[in-house]
């Protein structure tokens, strides 16, 4: 005798989620957000609009022009983190998608997510994409402070740096620093499950970094890309100053915005919209730069490096997840 085999009817939640059509939903997603950040910053973009109709266009264009090339230099930094080769075009239509979501998500988050989600659609296993992603950042953050050191000891004069950081503030932060630094020892310590997921991702991290300096090629991909693209930042915000008429040295504005940067990086909000703004106004400011002239260039530099895109970047990223290509 066979036996009979009972089937359970599928519940009516489950079969409620197989109808939905998640992708076109997630592809619709980045919009909405699109619209929600746009309404919220609303004033700061009409002023930011505002003040590139008084710019002079050739210098604008070549802030746009720039602003264009850091999608290649993020891509080509990201080519140069991972041994495997990953199709040209579609990272590149990636790492535009990802701007748009690092604007909508806490920094770093959203370019992250789709970085890691469109390596291992590649075939890259996920514990190797987290360490090409890992390598990546740390290239990144390398190549720009030593950039930032680097000019700050050519040009000592660039940044007044008690001007930039005001009285009181080293104390707390150097606190707030250190007592991250210890809670993170203890965690490792205390909790072996912890230890060890951070110990064999190291493992894996340092196995990957290794086999990418073994290769000429990915070496000089990671790092040329990776000191290409925040120069390129800062020679965005140096044309759109120039557009201007801001009367500050080449030097003092590319070492004010690195330093910007380098700040607000410890700030985690969306693409750093409302901290990044603050803080090139404070940099300029501290460069040299007169509060009004600094304030109307930082707005009309964003505008073109965030609000411009963001929209098509939106679009992109809808598509790219249409097209399962993350």
């Amino acid at each position: 005798m066979t036996a009979l085999r009972l089937t359970r009817p599928p519940r009516p939640s489950r079969e409620l989620l197989r109808r939905l059509p998640v992708r076109r939903i997630l592809g619709l997603l980045p919009l909405a957000l699109v619209a929600v950040v746009a309404v919220r910053h609303r004033s700061v973009l009409a002023e930011g609009f505002a003040q590139l109709g008084t710019a002079r266009w050739p210098w604008l264009l070549a802030a746009v022009c720039a602003t264009c090339l850091t999608w290649v230099a993020a891509a080509v930094t990201r080519q140069g983190a991972l041994v495997e080769r990953l199709p040209a075009l579609r990272l590149l239509a990636t790492q535009f998608a990802a701007g748009a979501a690092n604007h909508l998500l806490p920094t770093g988050l959203g370019a992250g997510a789709v970085n890691l989600r469109f390596m291992t659609v590649c075939g890259v296993p996920l514990a190797r994409s987290s360490a090409a992603l890992a390598l990546y950042l740390l290239a990144e953050s390398v190549a720009r402070v030593g950039l930032l050191l680097g000019l700050l000891l050519a040009f000592p004069g660039a940044l007044s740096v008690g001007e930039l950081l005001p009285e009181g503030t080293f104390g707390p932060l150097l606190a707030a620093v250190t007592g991250a630094l210890a809670v993170t020892a203890v965690v490792l310590l205390l909790i072996r499950r912890v230890r060890t997921a951070v110990t064999s991702f190291l493992r894996t991290a340092l196995s990957e970094a290794r086999s990418v300096h073994t290769l000429p090629s990915r070496a000089l991909l990671l790092w040329g890309g990776s000191l290409a693209f925040p120069t390129l930042q800062a020679a965005g915000l140096v044309a759109v100053g120039l557009s201007l008429g801001l009367d500050l040295p080449v030097t003092h504005m590319i070492v004010a915005y690195l330093a910007a940067t380098v700040a607000v990086a410890l700030i985690p909000t969306p693409g750093g919209l409302g901290s990044v703004e603050a803080a090139l106004i404070v940099a300029l400011v501290a460069a040299g730069a007169p509060v009004t002239v600094a304030t109307a260039v930082v707005l009309a530099y964003r505008v073109i490096t965030v609000w411009l895109p963001l929209l098509p970047g939106a679009l992109t990223l809808g598509a790219l997840v249409r097209l399962k290509v993350i």
